[in-house]
């Protein structure tokens, strides 16, 4: 009995976790293809045109408002998506992990860490992607995926999952999780260091990885213990329809 009051689990229904990972890794993948490896093409030209055209349009609407107000808050942003602030970060977030000694979430946080970043640095090396013309600011490398995308969708889903206990009240902060990592995305496409579909699959990898990792450790988890642990039962209903009884039925 100790050991389950002591337990603390990273998803209260995993298998859902999971198919929703590899739902977005599904998605990221298709972009992918969508886009296409850069070889024979010059950007925004994409294997799928229509995506293409969509980046460009995205591109010209963009520089009617990336001189204005918005562009101290994307250059944070830039900040802390980069790996100046982001990787002592999570150093940190890993290190109070490991003191609180919340072990399986320390894996499932590292994990996700490791292979988003080894996923979107071989997508990188493959599709050799020219970033849009006029950045507002020193990019690096290929364009496809967005490495900030990446890690805003990473960190922020890993985070809530590490940190929030699971069960519906996490809900609301895996939706803000998702929605800042949106944001990140957007603020790479308003100060043309992306096109819109190096933002999108960013977030689709991010947060794609995260889901699917926490959930294949939990799905672990519960196979070491050998039972459902009593903080993944679901809570019982406010009410139950009972059967009314006849007189000769016994109570």
């Amino acid at each position: 009995m100790a050991r389950e009051r002591e337990h603390r689990a990273l998803m209260t229904r995993p298998f859902f976790g999971l198919g929703a990972g590899l739902g977005l890794l599904g998605a990221f993948v298709l972009l992918t293809l969508a886009v296409g490896s850069q070889v024979d093409r010059t950007a925004p030209a994409t294997a799928l045109a229509a995506v293409g055209r969509f980046d460009q349009t995205a591109y010209d609407a963009t520089q009617h408002i990336n001189d204005g107000i918005l562009t101290p808050l994307a250059k944070l942003l830039n900040f802390l998506g980069g790996g100046v602030f982001n990787i002592p970060f999570r150093v940190a977030a890993l290190v109070l992990l490991l003191v609180l000694r919340r072990f399986r979430h320390a894996i499932a946080f590292a994990l996700t860490w490791a292979l988003s970043e080894a996923l979107m640095t071989a997508t990188k090396g493959y599709m050799d992607r020219m970033r849009p013309p006029n950045p507002l600011l020193v990019t690096h490398g290929s364009s496809y995926p967005s490495g900030h995308a990446v890690a805003g969708a990473a960190i922020g889903i890993s985070l809530v999952i590490a940190f929030i206990p699971a069960g519906p009240r996490r809900r609301k902060w895996e939706w803000a999780a998702g929605i800042f990592a949106f944001i990140m995305g957007l603020s790479r496409v308003y100060l043309n260091a992306h096109w819109f579909s190096d933002a999108l699959g960013g977030v689709l990898l991010g947060a794609g990885v995260a889901l699917t990792v926490a959930a294949l450790v939990a799905m672990g988890d519960r196979q070491v213990i050998g039972e459902t642990p009593h903080d993944e039962v679901l809570e019982p209903p406010a009410f139950e329809i009972r059967t009314p009884r006849g007189p000769a039925e016994p109570d």
